[in-house]
C-alpha cells in the first residue's frame, strides 16, 4: 500500500527548498491515495503556467502576433508538454498514490504526470510567493520554448511540417511503417519509422498510439534534415 503523504515529508524540489514541506507532498499525492491531495494546487498551478509561459513567450517573440503566441503557449501547456518536463525532473517515482493507480502505472500516466507539475507550480508559489517561483518554473519551460518552430510554423504538428517541407523542396513524401506493437493494454507501445526515398534517410518513433509514434518519427527526421 502506498505510504500516505504525511508519511513522508519532502522539502525541496528543483531547487526550491520549503519552508512548508507539506505542501510539497500535498503537490505530490494523488486524489487515490485520499485527502489533503493535489487537485485544488492544480486548479492554481494551471492559472500560473500559463502566466508564466505567456510571459516567456512574449519576451522570447517580441513581433509575434497574438495567433502565434496563443498557439505556441497551447503547444507549452498541453498535457504531454508538461508530461515531459514530469519526466526530466523526475516526479513519477515521488508521487503517492492508492494501490489501485500504482498497479496501473499512474506514475508514468501522462495526466496524472502534467496535473503533479501545475500543482508542484502551486505549492512553490504558495510557500515564497509571485516572484520565487517564477524564477523556479521559468527554465523548466526553457528548452521547450527554444525548440518551438517560427512564429509562422506553431500549432503546425512535426507530420504536417515534414510534408510541407519536402513539398517545398519538391520530393517523395514520407512513408511510415508499424515496426512494433506491444505492451500491457493501459500502457501499449508503438514503434514507427517514417523513411524518405530523397534524401535516403530513416529514423524512428515510439508512442501510445500509432498516430503519436508517427508524430515522434516525423519530429526526428525534421531535426535529422535541418541538421544537415
Amino acid at each position: 500500500m502506498a505510504p500516505a503523504a504525511s508519511d513522508r515529508t519532502p522539502s525541496a524540489f528543483a531547487g526550491h527548498v520549503f519552508a512548508d514541506p507539506a505542501l510539497l507532498a500535498q503537490a505530490l499525492t494523488h486524489r487515490s491515495a485520499g485527502s489533503p491531495n493535489n487537485e485544488r494546487l492544480e486548479f492554481l498551478g494551471d492559472a500560473l503556467v500559463n502566466q508564466f509561459v505567456a510571459e516567456a513567450l512574449y519576451r522570447h517573440w517580441s513581433k509575434a502576433d497574438e495567433g502565434a503566441l496563443t498557439r505556441a503557449r497551447a503547444e507549452l501547456v498541453r498535457e504531454s508538454a508538461l508530461a515531459g518536463i514530469a519526466r526530466r525532473l523526475d516526479i513519477g517515482p515521488r508521487l503517492v498514490m492508492g494501490p489501485g493507480e500504482m498497479k496501473t502505472g499512474g506514475h508514468r500516466r501522462d495526466s496524472i504526470l502534467a496535473d503533479a507539475v501545475e500543482a508542484i507550480v502551486a505549492a512553490i508559489y504558495l510557500d515564497a510567493g509571485f516572484d520565487a517561483c517564477r524564477a523556479t518554473v521559468l527554465p523548466w519551460f526553457a528548452p521547450l520554448i527554444d525548440a518551438l518552430p517560427p512564429p509562422n510554423k506553431v500549432g503546425k504538428d512535426a507530420k504536417t511540417r515534414l510534408q510541407e517541407w519536402l513539398q517545398g523542396r519538391q520530393h517523395p513524401l514520407p512513408v511510415y511503417a508499424l515496426l512494433h506493437e506491444g505492451g500491457e493494454d493501459h500502457a501499449r507501445v508503438f514503434s514507427v519509422s517514417c523513411t524518405l526515398a530523397s534524401p535516403a534517410l530513416r529514423t524512428e518513433g515510439e508512442g501510445s498510439s500509432r498516430r503519436a509514434a508517427e508524430q515522434v518519427a516525423a519530429g526526428a527526421m525534421l531535426e535529422l534534415l535541418e541538421s544537415c
